[in-house]
């Protein structure tokens, strides 16, 4: 499978419509919710949509087919610089997309993939990822996830609209599945999960370690469920028996597996620009599944949980150890909670419920 959308990504032609999107690549979360999540919303909402690659073959040939073009994460090579050239030779509409900072060269020094490229990989960044579309004066929009980033956006002189990252219709029956068969009963074990994604959330998960060891010192009946690529803290050894490490897996199988959890963990470094500038995600992933969610207390996660009511943030260890403490012991409002955080996710997390008027009404206007 994973091939063959390799083949249809990099090969294959571009759908007809008004709309296409452009990512720099098809792998990983932020392809999957800022161009097959991002157009079906814009689908749900009576768009004509198409999506593609920067790499891919017949791209040159767009320019003239499409009105407007969402361009996510490209970087700026000769093929997109020779594409941008097109685009508004034809007048057409360019939309600076982003879910990270990593558009600000003055940020992405700070980034670990970045710090792993060779030479050669870094002068590619040097401007930024897409930096040179978003400095181009003829570039007037930008589209991004969270808050935090469109205050970013904003200092160049861009109107910025905010699209939330959303749940897509099969995320939605796949968690509809799972609900029908998840029977709510108080369990002598007390599962705690983070989903890590990828490896470069070890520092984020270093920053309630201090947490859990507290946590799991006072009541021996919490077990630790750790999904992805994380390297489990030493600290944390003398409880490597009620710790369980599980690999990534589907997407499918990533909803069955929260829903297994009590608990779900949402830790990122407070302050860190990066860390301010992730979405919800992790939020509503879990909520879609009955889960409720303690999450460290960004700006994003503040505007996007209820404390107390959908979750709950937290903003150092005494809080954290406190919020998951209220939860342990009381089944009652952990069950209370992830169900208010299903609705909300259902409310504002899903592709088909969206509802963002005044950027519809822009693109409206301009087909």
């Amino acid at each position: 499978m994973a091939l063959w959308n390799f083949l249809v990504a990099y090969f294959g032609k571009a759908k007809g419509g008004d709309i296409l999107f452009v990512s720099g690549g098809i792998a990983g979360d932020s392809a999957l919710y800022r161009m097959a999540h991002y157009s079906e919303e814009l689908r749900a909402n009576g768009f004509s949509c198409s999506t593609t690659v920067q790499d891919n073959r017949h791209l040159l040939g767009y320019a003239e087919k499409f009105k407007i073009f969402i361009l996510h994460r490209v970087l700026f090579d000769e093929k997109i610089s020779e594409f941008v050239r097109k685009i508004k030779e034809n007048k057409g509409e360019i939309i600076f997309e982003t879910d990270d900072l990593v558009f600000d060269p003055n940020y992405l020094h700070e980034a670990d993939f970045f710090k792993n490229l060779n030479f050669l990989e870094k002068k590619l960044y040097e401007n930024g990822v897409g930096g040179e579309i978003l400095r181009d004066d003829y570039v007037k929009i930008c589209t991004t996830t969270t808050t935090f980033l469109a205050e970013k956006l904003r200092e160049f002189n861009k109107k910025v609209f905010i699209v939330k990252n959303k749940l897509s219709k099969s995320d939605v029956e796949i968690a509809n599945k799972i609900i029908k068969l998840k029977v709510h009963k108080v369990h002598k074990v007390i599962k705690l999960g983070y989903f890590s994604g990828t490896a470069s959330h070890n520092k984020d998960f270093a920053s309630i370690v201090d947490a859990l060891l507290e946590i799991m010192e006072k009541y021996p009946q919490v077990e630790l469920f750790l999904a992805g690529p994380l390297d489990i803290e030493n600290k944390l050894n003398e409880f490597k028996e009620r710790i369980k490490q599980i690999p990534y897996v589907p997407r499918n199988k990533h909803f069955e597996n929260v829903s297994k959890v009590d608990i779900n963990l949402a830790p990122l470094e407070v302050g860190n620009p990066f860390c301010e500038s992730k979405s919800e995600l992790k939020f509503f992933e879990a909520g879609i599944v009955g889960v409720p969610t303690v999450a460290s207390a960004t700006q994003t996660f503040k505007e996007a949980i209820s404390d107390g009511f959908d979750g709950f943030v937290a903003s150092d260890t005494d809080e954290w150890i406190n919020k998951l403490e209220r939860l342990i012991l009381s089944p009652e409002l952990c069950c209370k909670m992830g169900a208010e955080a299903r609705k909300k996710a259902l409310d504002h997390y899903s592709t088909q419920t969206a509802k963002n008027e005044e950027f519809y009404g822009y693109l409206k206007s301009r087909l």
